[in-house]
């Protein structure tokens, strides 16, 4: 995955085997029971997540950093990293689209 190229990743790799504790509970009720407890918790912590991060994101800009430093830092790609910015998050679906003309800026701001 391009977005691990930063190196660390010690906690997200505790997360990713937890997820995967509950891949493995034998008990298909039991595995139910406990993926609806995460699946509950799990919408408001990512946007917790992804709150803090952008933040991290619009400190960094506002230090005049450049899209490309800040995303050598938190190991994704710059366009991820102009996105935050933007406040977009998901796919490019949710995003509005450009009006005529709009292309002209493009990348005007990438450093």
């Amino acid at each position: 995955m391009a977005e691990e190229q930063a190196g660390g990743g010690e906690v997200a790799q505790r997360v990713f085997d937890a997820l995967e504790a509950l891949k493995a509970i034998e008990d298909e009720a039991d595995r139910a029971r406990e993926i609806s407890v995460f699946l509950r918790q799990y919408g408001p912590k990512v946007k917790e997540l992804s709150d803090l991060r952008r933040a991290f994101v619009l400190d960094q800009r506002e230090q005049e950093v450049s899209f490309r430093k800040i995303a050598a830092k938190i190991g994704v790609s710059l366009s991820t990293v102009q996105d935050i910015e933007r406040g977009y998050s998901g796919s490019g679906k949710t995003r509005p689209r450009k009006e005529k003309g709009e292309d002209a800026d493009v990348g005007a701001s990438a450093d």
